[in-house]
């Protein structure tokens, strides 16, 4: 979900200290931070913030804290191993003796990218990432270093850390990848995260299968919140809770929830965080799901927050989830958009080429709104998505509804950064799909977002007594191809046009000739020679186009074709496409609804999976000519209370100075209080 490059020098924003200020316009605002390896960070507008009430402004400063308190949850949840690997590099970087030598350096930029991915597995592909340096500069700067500022347990001294790092950084056998999903292995012994230690896959399946009641219609995230690990023999839950695990970190982020109540809109946000807060002190995963009620129906606070452990991409089971956070406020003038969108949810749902058995009879409680993203912490930061639907738990969605939200300032941002950078005229076939971008680029990709956050992953339902894990390993691209189709499926019906939602039958063209241009080729820049896709939306992605390419081969619906050396992909028949996006959406949810685990693992395995080494070879090569990062990151801006002598809240500023290195550094020192090993 990320996207471009010109390096900018940045000058800095900060609001006024006192009354309103405005904040700075696009054309006014430098969205470019800095750039390195395969990488450049943005920083994100947070356009209306002066306009909210001061009641408004302290919640989102509380919320925002408890954001941050999360960050080494998810550090540890990606490897055992990252909280030593960054605190020990972060030393060093901050009192080396020689700031200029080539291994520092080298050492600068590996830094970077462990906190741009939170750890040593790269954000996007989960492979290990090996430092620039080597062993024995990195050996050296250790002995340098204060042992005090070094994560030394009792008794251990700095050789005995380098001793456990240094295969841990350059060894490329140990540990390679961080959420293996190759078919034919144990998915849980190959994967390098700190969810599982000491258990196989089939230890796991099964002991969830036991807790698992068919007959459940009101099942909880079995899993969700914990590590799974075997002490003396036995297979035990170790729950993220206070007095469980991640305690220390808990209950800072719980600290900063209560002050949150205190500023809450309303009496309901108020109840939906007082809930969270008793979850988070039992780890009770039933008190989980009745937060997500009372959270997914409150429409009416345009202040709104996702805090917790939510998404299980991690995960290579899809159980247990990363620890998240994202704050933000309604773009109440952007949100007609989607509102016209989900009030019309029940024409979409009964007009989808699916089977009727698969059909929701009522779509319930459908919200979505444009949303404008005041702070981004744990596996929403450095990277993040551009849509959010939840909550997961699909009785949930079937009974209460789900809330979709697009964040346009994210997608400002990367629309911002990327002009001028050369990608169309590099990689589209003509003028014609150029000038298309151009026109409808911005437009159709919001949609394609509204549509897949909003009605596709609320679409659909499971044929009862089907287990929700069914798909494992396959069930996140499989869930995201389904959401991508249907939106791709209704981005081309006439209906879109007469809801106001698109200027012209000609508009959609656009996303399609973007997608399957991604999905076939432009997304290969994200990965490494000779590499298979692993990545849950990559694999969805050209699920997609691969699949709709071999069965519109007979019509010649979509070709790869050849000018001055350099393949394109082309359209020949968009209205041919959409109908083939429909075929295979109504295969996709056949497969969801009936748990078909092996009707998922053959159509990911066979069009999702495998990379073409030659067309890959290819792209790289013209890729790296427009000096171009295929991903992007962004800091946060730094918010601060404004009181007077007696210590009453009188304003929130907001500053955009803070640069990426200043502010990782900060966040090490001021949210970091989880012992290094847990």
């Amino acid at each position: 979900m990320k996207k471009f490059i010109i390096f900018l020098m940045v000058p800095i924003f900060i609001a006024c200290t006192g009354g309103k200020s405005a904040s700075p316009s696009k054309d006014d605002f430098a969205y470019q931070v800095d750039t390195f390896a395969d990488i450049k960070i943005l920083r994100y507008r947070v356009a209306g913030f002066e306009d909210l009430s001061l009641k408004q402004k302290e919640l989102i400063y509380y919320l925002s804290q408890a954001a941050l308190e999360g960050r080494d949850i998810l550090w540890d949840q990606n490897n055992k191993y990252n909280l030593a690997v960054r605190r020990t590099l972060e030393a060093i970087f901050e009192n080396s003796e020689n700031k200029l030598s080539d291994d520092f350096k080298k050492l600068e930029t590996y830094l970077k990218r462990i906190w741009m991915a939170n750890g040593i597995h790269h954000h996007y592909s989960e492979d290990k990432m090996i430092p620039g340096f080597s062993a024995e500069y990195f050996a050296a700067e250790v002995k340098k270093a204060d042992p005090a500022k070094l994560p030394l347990k009792e008794g251990e001294t700095p050789d005995d850390l380098i001793a456990v790092l240094t295969p841990i950084l350059f060894d490329p056998d140990v540990m390679p990848i961080r959420s293996n999903q190759a078919a034919g292995v144990d998915l849980i012994t190959t994967s390098a995260n700190n969810y599982y230690e000491g258990v196989t896959q089939k230890e796991a399946e099964d002991f969830y299968a036991k807790m698992k009641n068919p007959d459940d219609n009101t099942p909880i995230s079995y899993g969700l919140n914990s590590k799974l690990v075997k002490e003396n023999g036995q297979i035990v839950e170790k729950v993220y809770k206070i007095n469980g695990m991640y305690s220390a970190a808990i209950e800072r982020i719980v600290g900063w929830l209560e002050k949150a109540v205190n500023v809450a809109e309303n009496e309901e946000q108020k109840d939906i965080i007082r809930t969270l807060i008793r979850f988070y002190n039992s780890g009770d995963l039933k008190t989980f799901d009745e937060f997500n009620i009372k959270w997914v129906q409150d429409l009416t606070s345009q202040v709104d927050f996702v805090n917790g452990f939510t998404e299980t991409y991690g995960d290579p089971l899809g159980m247990k989830a990363s620890w998240e956070s994202l704050i933000n406020f309604k773009d109440i003038e952007a949100t007609k958009r989607t509102e016209i969108i989900s009030n019309n949810a029940q024409w979409f749902e009964y007009n989808s080429p699916i089977d009727k058995d698969f059909k929701k009879e009522e779509v319930k409680g459908v919200s979505a709104k444009v949303i404008t993203a005041a702070m981004l912490g744990g596996d929403c930061y450095p990277a993040t998505p551009i849509g959010i639907n939840l909550p997961n738990a699909n009785w949930i969605r079937l009974h209460f509804g789900s809330k979709s939200v697009t964040i346009q300032n994210i997608t400002e941002a990367y629309d911002q950064s990327s002009m001028g950078s050369g990608f169309n005229e590099e990689f589209m076939w003509s003028d014609e799909e150029r000038d298309r971008a151009k026109k409808y680029g911005s437009l159709t990709n919001n949609l394609h977002v509204d549509l897949h956050e909003c009605l596709g992953h609320g679409s659909g339902k499971l044929l009862p007594g089907v287990d929700p894990d069914a798909l494992k390993a396959y069930g996140s691209p499989i869930e995201e191809t389904r959401a991508d189709l249907f939106a791709l499926y209704y981005l081309g019906d006439p209906k879109m046009v007469e809801l106001g939602l698109l200027p012209d039958e000609e508009a959609y063209k656009a996303q399609y000739y973007h997608y399957l241009m991604n999905g076939f080729m432009t997304q290969l820049t994200r990965i490494q020679p000779g590499k298979n896709i692993e990545q849950a939306h990559m694999r969805n992605r050209q699920t997609i186009a691969a699949w709709v390419y071999d069965f519109g081969k007979d019509e010649n619906v979509v070709e790869l074709k050849e000018k001055d050396g350099k393949k394109y992909i082309v359209i020949n028949d968009y209205k041919k496409l959409r109908d083939l996006f429909g075929l295979l959406l109504n295969k996709v949810q056949r497969i969801k609804s009936t748990g078909n685990f092996e009707g998922a693992r053959d159509l990911v395995e066979k069009y999702g999976v495998k990379v073409d080494q030659e067309m890959h070879k290819e792209i790289l090569d013209r890729y790296a000519k427009l000096n171009i990062a295929p991903y992007s990151g962004f800091v946060n801006p730094v918010y601060s209370l404004v009181t007077d002598k007696k210590g009453n809240v009188k304003d929130v500023n907001i500053a955009y100075d803070e640069d990426y290195i200043q502010q990782h550094l900060r966040y090490s020192k001021e949210y970091s209080v989880l012992p290094t090993y847990n």
